[in-house]
């Protein structure tokens, strides 16, 4: 068996081959990482829409009348404090502050709720639920095999999907979720994205999954929707500044390096909050701040960042860089010595070689218009 066949696919895997994909390892999954050009991609889903597989999430479902407490147990979030309909970034970290994972979670009712996770950390995140779970009225369902989630992110994701469903898409707020019908099919439209675009994530059954599939990418093809792949989603989350769990996040990271503390509410008691409690006090040893260059050439994740021009010490390192396709220029997030991380000091990036100088900036890179 050659490494491509060990990958796991997703229900959409097929519909990828017979779009001409190129694939990639992603957390243990075989994705497409672009169908003709990552840059086409990219611009479609700026300027039109983009269709994405992301059926490698993992999704999570919660039911009982102890379900909300038990999240607000699990999570640095109040869960039990969303309202009905409504969606909120969250994180669940260890006993030392470290971030397991960064996530979504959906309230449907009272006592259902539903969690979306990262792929690369599926059993991590599920492991730690169930060790929280002891001593809570909860039932947990592990549904990731069972579903599908498409993604369907632009400035006109939402007047495509109209066309397909009578649900009511023009009354859902960001950071919504709401059940419904797409074309006979019981889908689940989210208001969120990866992208910094408006748009939906739909999650779907496994064998519904194609025939939506083929109905979006039908509906929106005469408005400039198209096939997406994983390396214009990169680009797009690092124009939108969203962080990347493995480059951003991660298990030596709390959520005060990563400029999370909004996130974290210490007035409940969660698994990790004595640790955060001593530390919310402290300034990080370092930060992740947003850098902004000049010219053509991106400072790479893992580049070092300098001082100075001549400076020996590195003080930082690039987490995610890339020349930004609506932008035209470098960025990048990176994390920093905090004495370093100003907004505005400029900082130099050990470019192959070359030194290239990058402001420290702010977050995000790029806002869509209203």
């Amino acid at each position: 068996m050659n490494d491509a066949q060990a990958l796991k696919t997703t229900p959409l895997y097929e519909e990828h081959v017979a779009l001409g994909a190129a694939f990639t390892d992603f957390g243990g999954w075989n994705m497409p990482v672009r169908y003709t050009s990552d840059l086409a991609e990219h611009a479609a889903v700026r300027e039109a829409a983009g269709i994405f597989d992301i059926s490698h999430m993992a999704e999570f479902f919660f039911e009982g009348p102890g379900a909300a407490a038990f999240l607000d147990h699990a999570l640095v979030g109040v869960a039990s404090e969303i309202n009905l309909g409504r969606a909120k970034y969250s994180l669940i970290v260890n006993e030392q502050g470290g971030i397991i994972d960064d996530l979504i979670v959906y309230r449907f009712t009272d006592e259902r709720f539903l969690i979306i996770a990262n792929a690369g950390n599926h059993q991590a995140v599920w492991s730690a639920l169930n060790e929280r779970a002891a001593g809570f009225d909860v039932t947990l369902d592990d549904a990731t095999s069972r579903y599908a989630l498409i993604a369907v992110q632009g400035p006109r994701a939402v007047e495509v999907l109209k066309t397909l469903t009578n649900a009511p898409l023009d009354d859902l707020k960001y950071y919504s979720i709401f059940e419904g019908e797409l074309g006979g099919a019981h889908v689940y439209f989210a208001r969120t994205g990866y992208t910094g675009e408006d748009g939906f994530e739909l999650l779907v059954k496994n064998e519904d999954a194609v025939a939506t599939w083929r109905a979006i990418l039908s509906a929106g093809s005469s408005v400039g929707l198209i096939p997406a792949g994983y390396a214009c989603r990169d680009t797009l989350r690092l124009e939108a500044g969203m962080p990347l769990y493995g480059n951003e996040l991660g298990l030596h990271t709390t959520p005060f390096d990563a400029g999370f503390a909004r996130v974290v509410r210490l007035d409940h008691d969660f698994v990790g909050a004595s640790a955060l409690i001593n530390k919310a006090g402290d300034v990080p040893d370092r930060k992740l701040v947003a850098l902004v260059g000049e010219g053509r050439r991106a400072a790479r994740a893992h580049y070092e960042l300098f001082e100075s021009e001549t400076a020996e010490r590195p003080i930082g390192e690039i987490t995610t860089g890339a020349l930004a396709p609506t932008l035209g220029y470098p960025i990048a997030m990176a994390y920093i010595d905090s004495v370093h991380s100003e907004l505005g000091t400029t900082v130099w990036a050990d470019v192959r070689g070359s030194r290239q100088p990058m402001q420290i900036s702010s977050l995000p890179f790029y806002k869509r218009a209203k």
